[in-house]
């Protein structure tokens, strides 16, 4: 997509939008900033009203980063804390990688939301907070619009950006029955300065943290895992270490969760139905690339309404989501199976320069070719040998 001039031309509201998108959250606000670059006219409908906390979507990798400069959102706005890599650490294990190319954030959801929000206002973006969405009105099996208790708002083209749970996704019969076992998040702030520049991923039994500072002041702790539902102070006692050096700090918010995070899909659009972000699949937090793949995926869908037309749009998607779905599988595999994991971090730490490559595919800043055959060679019998 072309990149667009910083402040392109309002457009008065149409009584039949290009774009009527339902979910004003990160992805739907990003999709909508992203087409009115292109010039179309786009209603955001959302039930909430700003700014709108969340869960997840702290994390923000380098590629997220520069996306959304591309779209002209107020990085300083956002505040935030800047982390420099990864560091996962297992016992007596710490592997540490750096991103090759840029840095990463972690910034309070409300405040990213409430940047986002700004950056559609001047671009022009119709906003109806308050107005929750009831169904699709359809024709056939073409979408006329958006049923909500104020009316139909009528699109060219119906976007579901609406989240885990989507109804857009429902009411398009795009839903597919989610495998188990089940996977939960949950996410608490700390008053407590950060002890370091990396987001540190912590391995437990059934259970990972991730770590990360949020401000100079400020910490946030998200904690995945499987099986049944439970309550952060639980899951942390999982993590003695992180239990320890926050015993004494305030929490600065309330517990989030989110799940369960697995969501399948038949397809990514029927009809003039499109589904982007997390309403389109999802597979697991555990990369911490979801908000850099919603990105990806709301570039891809825009080129396609710009021109017009679906028809492309599934494969851009599975090519914006084949690399993190992939990592995500891996790690997921790691998640299952405590000795291999420590065989592949053990491998890791005997060459940090590859970890930083990883990292760096993983940012979309290096291509996969980079490992080299002889790279990847080397870490793959390095954890089969252990």
């Amino acid at each position: 997509m072309a990149e667009a001039p910083p402040n392109p031309k309002v457009a008065n509201v149409a009584d039949v939008a290009d774009v009527v998108i339902v979910g004003g959250g990160p992805i739907g606000l990003a999709t909508a900033i992203a087409a009115r670059h292109a010039g179309l006219n786009v209603t955001v409908l959302d039930r909430g009203r700003p700014p709108i906390d969340g869960a997840c979507g702290e994390g923000l990798m380098p590629d997220a980063v520069d996306l959304l400069r591309r779209l002209g959102v107020d990085l300083n706005r956002m505040g935030g804390f800047k982390f420099r890599g990864i560091r996962y650490l297992e016992g007596d294990l710490v592997v540490e990688g750096t991103f090759p190319d840029g840095q990463g954030m972690a910034v309070h959801r409300a405040d990213f939301h409430a940047a986002l929000v700004g950056r559609a206002e001047e671009v022009g973006v119709d906003l109806r907070w308050g107005t929750p969405a009831r169904d699709l009105a359809l024709e056939g099996t073409t979408a006329l619009g958006v049923e909500t208790d104020g009316g139909l708002f009528r699109g060219r083209f119906v976007v579901g950006a609406d989240g885990l749970r989507s109804k857009v996704r429902q009411w398009a019969g795009l839903e597919e029955p989610s495998p188990a076992p089940l996977r939960f998040g949950i996410r608490r702030h700390f008053e407590a300065e950060p002890w370091c520049d990396f987001v540190e991923v912590y391995w437990g039994p059934g259970c990972e943290a991730y770590v990360y500072g949020l401000s100079p002041r400020e910490m946030g702790v998200a904690l995945l895992w499987s099986g049944e539902k439970a309550n952060f102070d639980q899951l942390l006692e999982r993590f003695p270490a992180v239990a320890a050096r926050l015993r004494d700090a305030p929490a600065t918010s309330r517990d989030l969760g989110a799940g369960p995070l697995d969501r399948r899909v038949t397809g990514v659009c029927r009809g003039n139905v499109a589904l982007v972000g997390d309403a389109s699949g999802y597979r697991d937090a555990i990369t911490g690339e979801g908000i850099a793949k919603g990105l990806h995926q709301a570039m891809a869908l825009v080129e396609s309404l710009s021109r017009g037309t679906l028809s492309g749009y599934p494969a851009a998607h599975k090519r914006a989501s084949r690399l993190p779905d992939a990592m995500t599988a891996i790690t997921m595999a790691f998640e299952r199976r405590p000795r291999l994991r420590r065989r592949a971090l053990a491998a890791l730490a005997k060459d940090p320069a590859m970890f930083s490559r990883l990292l760096g595919i993983h940012a979309r800043a290096l291509p996969i070719r980079s490992l080299g055959l002889g790279g990847a060679g080397r870490l793959a019998w390095r954890i089969v040998a252990g």
